[in-house]
């Protein structure tokens, strides 16, 4: 089982040069406790089960440009950047760059988009979700052409490419890994068999396991090696070393519903629901903790981290 850590809110970081000092502690302690990977949101207001729409919400791939020159071994993504967002060829481009800036540390993440009001606030086209689909398996073609062909050329419904240049290419050969978020069982699922590195799933470990019988028969049927696509996690952990620390979430979180939702409890008490996890078939966990609380609970966690 391989750690990530996401960081999903800036509310706690400082204002103006602070946030860069204090986002250098937060990547730098994540990779030094032995997390293999660090990520941020692409949304460009706060989610509302994270803080309100107002708080403030950095550029997710900007950032990670920077936080890439404070680190050396840990790798970094963006989970996951929406598809109607940036154009596919420009997002590759921007990829191809952060995994020479990073020397080779990039993880793409990319999906369907789905915050619509964030999309009306910017004023940025929301189709269906039929549409955002189709989208998303056009971008990803683009995206592998891009970084893999020396022009790339590409018609599709909603993209086209015509001899386009990706010049330096990304570091990572073939390519840096594409890790497509969503747990769409019919569209997006399918979408990863064809074309993904890994995958991006919610839910508790019964929930996990079937999508994960369902991602089999996809790669079943378009000719894909299950084993070839890393099974990845992100999980709201919420972790105390004594339940009175956890006291206050408890009530917010009905106990037939936590595996769904989160990761709750002890550190013994979480090492047995991470082991759930990896025995429904996932292989890196992905934690996000509670802002307010996060250093001292991305600590904790690490001690769960080295008992696997």
């Amino acid at each position: 089982m391989k750690y990530g850590f996401q960081h999903p809110s800036f509310t706690y970081d400082g204002t103006g040069s602070e946030v860069v000092n204090s986002l250098r502690r937060v990547v730098a302690l994540a990779e030094e406790l032995g997390y293999d990977s660090f990520w941020l949101m692409d949304h460009f207001h706060q989610l509302p089960n994270v803080g309100q729409p107002k708080e403030p919400m950095l550029e997710s791939w900007t950032t990670q440009a920077a936080l890439s020159g404070f680190t050396s071994k840990i790798k970094i993504g963006v989970l996951v950047s929406g598809v109607i967002y940036r154009y596919p060829s420009v997002l590759a481009k921007i990829g191809a760059t952060l995994d020479i800036l990073s020397k080779g540390r990039l993880i793409m993440g990319i999906g369907a988009a789905w915050h619509v009001d964030e999309a009306a606030a910017y004023g940025i086209s929301f189709p269906v979700a039929r549409e955002r689909l189709m989208r998303l398996e056009e971008a990803v073609q683009i995206i592998l052409k891009m970084w893999t062909e020396e022009t790339s050329s590409f018609e599709g419904k909603f993209y086209s490419i015509r001899a386009a240049y990706c010049n330096p290419k990304p570091i990572q050969l073939p390519h840096p890994p594409i890790l497509i978020g969503g747990s769409g069982e019919r569209q997006t699922l399918k979408i990863v068999a064809k074309y993904a590195d890994a995958c991006n799933l919610f839910g508790s470990p019964q929930t996990i396991r079937r999508r994960l019988e369902i991602l089999r028969a996809h790669c079943k049927n378009v000719g894909r090696e299950y084993s070839s696509i890393q099974k990845t996690k992100l999980a709201r952990v919420i972790i105390g070393k004594e339940k009175k620390d956890l006291e206050k979430y408890l009530k917010y979180i009905p106990e037939r519903e936590r595996l769904e939702q989160a990761i709750l409890g002890t550190p013994e008490e979480v090492s047995m629901q991470v082991e759930q996890f990896q025995e429904a078939g996932i292989e890196s966990l992905i934690a996000y903790f509670e802002p307010e609380r996060e250093l001292e609970n991305l600590q904790l966690f690490a001690e769960v981290m080295r008992k696997f």
